[in-house]
């Protein structure tokens, strides 16, 4: 007869009654509780978009930019855009404060068609604000509105007047625009001479859009919306815009559904020399819209340019496929003085330019140390 197992023996293969657990549910994250249920059309499209924001975010996207700048390192740091000019020019700037800026500008100048003889401007801005006005001798204002409404969204207002003269009929604009940066892309939009006055919307409005697809490449698209008014019907059109950085490259390229294709390109050679190379192509007609006009047509022009920058100045360079050489030296010789040298050749039309500048920076020694003490102040520009 089988002998009865006592009250402390364990049976053979049988689990020890102190190992022996309830199963407990999953600790609840307080950090980052569940989110509340409602309804399952609604939640199955929150969980997607929550599950696209991951992703999104797991690629390391950065921002790339705007439209409006997506040459900017051809068009603005290596090119002579908006920075030539002819005859002779000085400028006295003062800063009265480091933060808030604060400062003021004479400027005159003699022997160019385009500039004024003198020019008045003055600048004052935060972390969150830009103030800027100008007017000239011969009756000219322009003046723009920066603020900071959200550390993404960075509002801007311009308004310029005018007058009329014997090279100009005069006239004015105003323009309006929104700009929001995200972690991974830039959207804008953008209005010109907005008016409700004629019984309809009139005038001309752009947005754009810019996202990172990838850590190096950038797609895009912008839109220009155009109502002249005076019973003219709208005007539309859409351009395409792609952005790719490489190492120590960028290029560019914008498409325009009306017929134009832009690309740049801009390398970094050394710490010192930048390069930068523009092509335009124009196709105007190509449609046969235009066929009493002469049938289509096709235009092209190409830019090249260099940026040499050594220690005490700037010198860049560009010639295109038109005939022109530019160049424009930028040198400091005293700290507060910077003398700068511009010089346009026109082969086809047999036309030269030349310009000297001189700009003298009058700070005193007490902006000076305030400028080692205070954080100088970066307006949204």
């Amino acid at each position: 007869m089988a002998a009865a197992a006592l009250p402390n023996e364990k049976a053979v293969g049988a689990l020890p009654i102190d190992t022996i657990t309830t199963p407990q549910p999953p600790a609840l994250d307080v950090a980052k509780p569940p989110a509340p249920r409602t309804n399952v059309f609604f939640d199955y499209v929150l969980d997607t978009y929550r599950s696209f924001q991951d992703r999104r975010a797991a690629l390391g996207l950065s921002n790339p930019g705007a439209v409006d700048n997506i040459s900017a390192e051809v068009q603005r740091s290596v090119f002579l855009t908006n920075q030539t000019f002819s005859g002779l020019r000085a400028e006295l700037n003062k800063s009265f404060s480091i933060y808030p800026l604060f400062q003021i500008s004479h400027a005159f100048s003699s022997g160019s068609q385009l500039l004024s003889p003198y020019t008045f401007l003055a600048l004052y801005g935060t972390n969150n604000i830009l103030c800027q006005g100008q007017l000239d001798s011969d009756a000219s204002f322009s003046a723009r509105f920066n603020g900071r409404i959200h550390p993404r969204l960075i509002a801007k207002a311009a308004v310029q007047i005018q007058p009329q003269s014997g090279m100009s009929p005069g006239g004015a604009q105003v323009s309006l625009e929104q700009d929001y940066t995200g972690d991974d892309f830039t959207a804008s939009l953008k209005s010109i001479n907005p008016s409700l006055l004629e019984g309809s919307l009139t005038g001309m409005f752009i947005g754009s859009y810019l996202q990172s697809v990838t850590p190096r490449l950038a797609l895009g698209l912008e839109g220009v919306y155009q109502r002249p008014g005076g019973g003219m019907g709208p005007e539309a059109a859409v351009s395409y815009a792609a952005r790719y950085k490489g190492d120590d490259w960028i290029a560019s390229a914008q498409l325009l559904t009306q017929g134009g294709l832009q690309g740049s390109y801009w390398r970094k050679l050394t710490d010192k020399v930048e390069t930068g190379v523009d092509v335009n192509l124009q196709f105007a007609g190509m449609s046969g819209a235009n066929a009493m006009m002469g049938g289509p047509s096709r235009e092209g022009s190409a830019t090249l340019g260099a940026k040499y920058e050594f220690a005490r100045s700037i010198f860049r360079a560009q010639v295109d496929s038109k005939g022109k050489i530019g160049c424009l030296l930028d040198k400091v010789i005293a700290p507060p003085v910077r003398v700068t040298f511009a010089g346009e050749m026109d082969h086809v039309k047999n036309a030269a330019k030349l310009g000297l500048a001189v700009s003298i920076e009058a700070s005193g020694e007490e902006l000076m140390e305030q400028q080692d003490k205070v954080t100088p102040a970066i307006p949204p520009f």
